[in-house]
């Protein structure tokens, strides 16, 4: 983040947000690599983003067909996870799907959440489902460099404070923190979807607004 409360490369989304919401003009890109982010940071932003300008419309995602993806060297093999949540916290759920789309799994609805913490469920639900399966090899696509990041470290970095409603959920949290600590073996490759080159994700829950 180049232009914000606190210039600098954050691990988490939430860390970054909290440095640019609100800020006029921040400026600020995720990257798959922390290496990359380090190197970005040292650079102007001009290097790395383009800012829209005034009265010019956002970009749309694109459609792309599953041999257009296959093409374009996507892992047609893959599960695919993504989280939805109405609000922040809202009601959060989260699933994982094969490329064509076919459900693996669902969770929810969780009365209050929010969307990092479905994404985080999610793929270490994915890592379960294929360590019992003895599937060691099959790539995992996450749209979420913070879940990304979270799974790497085996901890969340939630500000969700524990209550009632959400009680459920944080203990889910805690038993997959500790799934990812018990299994150190698991070394299913997890890789960023890149959005804006293949479209929306297929666990995509189609709720953008």
């Amino acid at each position: 983040m180049w232009n914000g409360r606190q210039p600098g490369v954050y691990l988490t989304w939430e860390d970054c947000q909290a440095q640019v919401r609100g800020f006029e003009q921040a400026k600020f890109k995720s990257f798959d690599r922390l290496a990359d982010a380090e190197a970005a940071f040292l650079e102007h932003h001009a290097q790395h983003i383009k800012l829209a300008k005034r009265g010019t419309k956002k970009t749309e995602t694109p459609e792309r067909s599953l041999d257009q993806l296959r093409k374009m060297g996507v892992d047609m093999s893959a599960i695919c996870v993504d989280a939805a949540c109405s609000g922040n916290p809202g009601v959060l759920e989260y699933k994982g799907v094969t490329m064509d789309g076919k459900l693996l799994f669902h969770r929810g609805p969780f009365p209050e959440g929010t969307v990092n913490l479905g994404e985080f469920l999610a793929l270490v639900s994915a890592l379960a489902m294929l360590h019992a399966k003895g599937d060691h090899a099959r790539r995992i696509y996450t749209d979420s460099m913070t879940a990304l990041a979270w799974v790497r470290k085996k901890k969340t970095n939630s500000k969700l404070l524990r209550n009632d409603v959400n009680a459920d959920l944080l203990d889910r949290v805690a038993k997959a923190q500790q799934w990812l600590i018990d299994h150190p073996d698991c070394r299913n490759p997890i890789t960023k979807w890149e959005t804006e080159k293949w479209g929306e994700i297929p666990a995509d829950f189609g709720r953008k607004t």
